[in-house]
């Protein structure tokens, strides 16, 4: 979110809180461990040991270990205004890597909670979307208007609806920031709204890909449909997508296209 020119708490966060010097201390060897030693320090983990703890817990799939990679984000709270904290990252990234609605449902509650803040929220939001969490609609609407570009983009993969969010995202499609507007309308068009439909069209001539393509199909009028078909044959490579989507709607215009398309193809 926009922090605006209020004092800085938190600046150099990112290092870890502050914790007593140990002389001679060695990071942890996470192969040496056994599961429950393994789940037992994750949250109390250090800076640099907390990557290849959480690495080596992803490797087991120790699913018992959500709480502890929950707690081990949850220690940092407040922290990494200025820069990613490794070990929240660490723990976002091990949740990721566990998946499961456990997980799921972990990584929401940290960005819910606000425990992620600063640079790493876009870190958190990107793993969001992948796991399909379903944040508050006025968060995510709030992070459709951070000052960060990548927030915003990420934040567009995230947005489930909502009056508030579908305002943002109409909003967005005139950021200065090309690969924000692009997020904006793929957004917009998994949403059932048109207002992207014309970025749409653009993408699927200059970068087309899966996402534009399933975007476009859910708004597609008759023209539209027609500009997925000439996407097929100019680039088979996407023919068995475009046709997958032709074949789920209902409209006459698809079957029609999709029928030239495999003439065209031979298949």
């Amino acid at each position: 979110m926009a922090t605006g020119l209020q004092l800085d708490l938190f600046s150099g966060a990112g290092a870890p809180a502050p914790e007593p010097e140990e002389t001679g201390w060695a990071p942890l060897d996470p192969a040496r461990l056994s599961d429950s030693e393994l789940i037992a320090v994750l949250p109390r983990a250090r800076q640099a040991e907390a990557p290849g703890l959480v690495a080596e817990t992803a490797r087991r799939a120790l699913q018992d270990a959500i709480p502890a990679l929950e707690a081990l984000c949850r220690r940092f709270s407040g922290f990494g205004l200025d820069r990613e904290v490794t070990e929240q990252m660490a723990a976002i990234g091990g949740l990721a890597s566990l998946g499961g609605g456990a997980a799921r449902d972990a990584v929401t509650r940290l960005i819910a909670s606000g425990s992620v803040r600063g640079p790493g929220v876009r870190r958190a939001l990107e793993v969001a979307s992948g796991m399909g969490c379903r944040l508050p609609p006025n968060q995510v609407a709030g992070f459709l208007r951070d000052d960060d570009p990548g927030v915003r983009e990420a934040a567009c993969r995230c947005a489930r609806g909502g009056a508030e969010t579908v305002a943002a995202l109409i909003d967005l499609l005139s950021d200065l920031h090309g690969s924000v507007t692009h997020s904006a309308a793929l957004a917009l068009g998994r949403l059932g709204r048109r207002e992207g439909s014309e970025m749409l069209r653009r993408l699927l001539r200059t970068a087309p890909s899966a996402d534009v393509i399933w975007a476009l199909a859910g708004i597609a009028g008759e023209d539209d449909w027609v500009l997925l078909g000439q996407a097929a044959v100019r680039m088979p490579a996407l023919a068995g997508m475009v046709l997958e989507v032709l074949g789920e709607s209902e409209e006459a215009r698809a079957a029609a296209v999709a029928e030239g398309v495999r003439r065209r193809l031979g298949i």
